[in-house]
């Protein structure tokens, strides 16, 4: 059994698909229900006592300056990649930071903390069961929840990948082997972080899936979602 030390959020982004709201704010600060979609995450952790947390930011950096008087041990760590590079350059920029760590996205909403609980088995994906066709990464696994394949056109009836993932030390120091192998010597540097895991180099690592119910992680990606999700407050982001 391993136990999560700390944990890395991905929040660098522009935002596109949320324009004009991204405009001025950056995704991850865009409120819903009146809480900014990152501090759901970051609330989530706490809830967990994972208080060591560093955030990656890029885009509209100065934003999120705040959390780090509002919440004791975040740090904010600059991706200098972030407009040019895909978003392999956020985890690579943070790499030393992989231990017994999870990863998550900041523009998410997490519902059930209970799925960022600190003792863990393998290193793994969150994933909810899928009957119908979803258009987001979806995976396959065995009757022991192992990963055998993704399909990142999406699918039906496997495992919808969600943006949190949970990594053992051991696994932590392959991965930052293969970041930098990736990004260093390969240059392939508009390619998603988790390319480098679930495609690139999928025979080094054994993958689990972590079974979530669909709910417990809201991904907006859109304003139509973020309308549809709050009809009330919609309209209503930070602007610091």
């Amino acid at each position: 059994m391993h136990k999560i030390e700390n944990a890395i959020i991905m929040a660098a982004g522009f935002g596109t698909r949320m324009r004009p709201l991204t405009y001025t704010t950056p995704k991850p600060l865009v409120k819903v229900d009146g809480v900014a979609m990152i501090e759901s995450v970051i609330d989530s952790l706490h809830q967990n006592n994972i208080k060591d947390i560093t955030i990656v930011v890029g885009y509209l950096a100065e934003k999120f300056t705040y959390l780090t008087a509002k919440y004791k041990g975040v740090r904010l760590v600059t991706n200098p990649y972030f407009d040019q590079y895909n978003n392999i350059s956020s985890l690579y920029v943070v790499r030393e930071r992989l231990r017994n760590t999870v990863i998550l996205d900041g523009d998410q909403i997490i519902n059930n903390p209970a799925i960022i609980g600190r003792n863990f088995e393998n290193s793994s994906y969150a994933g909810s069961w899928t009957d119908t066709w979803s258009d987001e990464w979806v995976m396959r696994a065995n009757e022991d929840k192992f990963v055998q394949s993704c399909d990142r056109d999406g699918g039906s009836h496997g495992w919808r990948l969600y943006s949190l993932s949970k990594w053992t030390k051991e696994d932590s120091v392959k991965l930052r082997k293969y970041l930098e192998l990736e990004f260093e010597d390969k240059r392939q540097r508009d390619i998603y972080w988790d390319d480098v895991p679930m495609f690139k180099h999928f025979s080094e690592f054994s993958l689990k899936v972590q079974p979530i119910d669909e709910g417990d992680i809201i991904e907006i990606d859109s304003i139509e979602q973020l309308k549809a999700i709050d009809p009330e407050h919609w309209g209503n982001y930070v602007e610091k």
